[in-house]
Parts: C-alpha cells; structure tokens; sequence
C-alpha cells in the first residue's frame, strides 16, 4: 500500500511509520519541519516538507504519494483561541483534499470522549474532527481511533510535584483514568491501515486503567516518593493555580472543562461500554521513563 503519515516523527508518527514500511510497504511522511527531511528519508521514506493547515499542499502531497490510505491527526496547537473552530478547519482541509484524491482509507486520531458534543475542553474538538471527517463519501473506510490519557502528559506534573509535593487537579482520587503510550496508539493504527474495512468504525486505544492515586502511587515510587498523593482540587483552586503559572485564559478553561468531565465520570461513558485490549505499555514501564527525567 502507499500510505501518508502525518505528525511527522513525533510520539506516534516514528513508530508507525517504522512499522508500515518495515512491512513493506510506501510511506510518505508529512511533516512541517523542513530539518526532518533527512531523518524522514534515513527510514526509507518520502518526506513532503508542509503544513496540514494548507490544503493546496496536502492535496498535492497525496496526490503525489498516490496515496491508498492516510493516517490523519490534528497537530497540538494551544496558540488557537478557538480550538473547535481549529479542529474544523484542519479536518475540513482533509476532507477536501481526501476527496480530490484516490484515498480509500483513513485513520484518524481521536479522543475518549469524543462522543460529547460538550463540555470537554480541548477534546470538543475531536468530537468536531470525527463528525465532519464522516462526510465523505461512502466508498472510504473510516476509522476513528479513540486514544486516552497519554502517559507524557503525566511529565506536566513534574513541577507541582517538587514544589508543592503532590499532584492537584479538579479531578484525582478514585476516579478511573484510561492511559495510553504513543507507541500503543502506532500499533493499532497500524492494523487499522492494513487490515480490509468499510463504512466507519470506532476503536478505543488504551495501554492501562488505573485510578489517579494508584498513578500517583506508582510514580511516587519511581522517584523516592512512596507518600505521594493526587488531590482533587475545586475547579476555582485549579484555575487559579494555572493562572499564577501564566497560562492563558483560553488554555485554562480548556484544562478545568476537561478535568471536570473526567471527573464527573462522563468522559468515559461511551469507552466503559467499548473496552479495547490494553496495549503493552503499563503504568510500572512509564513511571520507570518518569523517573529518569524527574
């Protein structure tokens, strides 16, 4: 198959990219660094050099690659006021080009929780992804891949940690959070390309289930800190906490409107009823890289 691969080597791009053409099969990498040109090509694929948010370019790019099938996902950008607004213009751009195109397949990183259509912060945006990607014509296999709380963002906590000595947010506790290791997430994407599909399908994507305060207890141990607890702050506390960190007003409504979903129990109702097969990478692994960066 000949496959384009956006997200350049990051987290999850790298290790997919490896496993497709490991495979044997054509990869075109996109990637809006043009210094990742030689690392993309010393894998053994194409790198067209661009951003997602043009799409004059992503429509030549795969028309270039002659591309089967893509593996889609939105890039992080916080600098956005409006992320929905962000979402739906980058997912509107590959609508477009997908469908001047010979595209047949299409995998798209989602989001638990993207079956809400409210109150869930940044991940709004990937209920909006999923909605307009599902426009396209019926001939192409779509599927959404619904990854959970990835293990990294568990780094922002480093901070916190070594200053005030625990982990507060306005969820915590008890309440379940789904993890998931970039490398899990290229693993299933992988199988999702390959595999025969049609209509649209949904996948979730997790590596591990723990609570908050088994996450804390599991990296507290990492780092010589046995005692280490995560708290769960009021909304208003956890607000003002990211306000004196200068973080701006669009990103911390975001950051509160999500912890509050997660903790209220709503985000997860819709993956409770659709459990996947955890992938390899467990809490213990994770908090082993933890350490060594703390």
């Amino acid at each position: 198959m000949k496959i384009v691969v956006t997200g350049s080597l990051g987290h999850i791009g790298k290790p997919l990219t490896w496993e497709l053409l490991s495979k044997g099969h054509s990869v075109t990498v996109i990637s809006s660094n043009s210094e990742k040109r030689a690392a993309i090509e010393a894998l053994g694929a194409t790198a067209a050099i661009g951003s997602v948010d043009d799409v004059n370019f992503l429509t030549t790019a795969l028309a270039d690659a002659d591309a089967n099938a893509i593996f889609a996902m939105v890039p992080p950008n916080f600098a956005e006021t409006d992320q929905v607004a962000y979402y739906r213009r980058i997912t509107g751009n590959y609508v477009r080009a997908i469908a001047q195109t010979g595209v047949e397949r299409v995998v798209l990183l989602s989001s638990y929780g993207a079956h809400l259509d409210k109150d869930t912060g940044f991940i709004l945006g990937a209920h909006h992804a999923e909605t307009i990607l599902n426009t396209l014509p019926g001939n192409i296999a779509i599927t959404h891949l619904r990854a959970g709380y990835f293990y990294y963002n568990l780094f922002g906590f480093t901070d916190m940690i070594k200053s005030a000595g625990f982990i507060g947010t306005n969820y915590g506790g008890d309440d379940l959070i789904v993890l998931v290791a970039p490398v899990d997430i290229a693993a299933v994407a992988a199988e999702e390309l390959l595999k025969p599909a049609t209509g649209i399908t949904i996948r979730y994507v997790a590596s591990d289930e723990r609570t908050a305060s088994e996450i804390a207890q599991g990296l507290g141990a990492a780092i010589g800190k046995p005692d280490l607890q995560w708290l769960v702050l009021t909304s208003e506390q956890m607000k003002e906490g990211m306000e004196m960190r200068g973080l701006p007003a669009h990103v911390i409504a975001s950051f509160v409107e999500l912890g509050a979903s997660l903790h209220s129990g709503d985000l997860l109702n819709d993956y409770n009823q659709h459990k996947p097969v955890l992938g390899k990478v467990k809490l213990e692994d994770f908090a082993r890289e933890f350490a060594a960066a703390f």
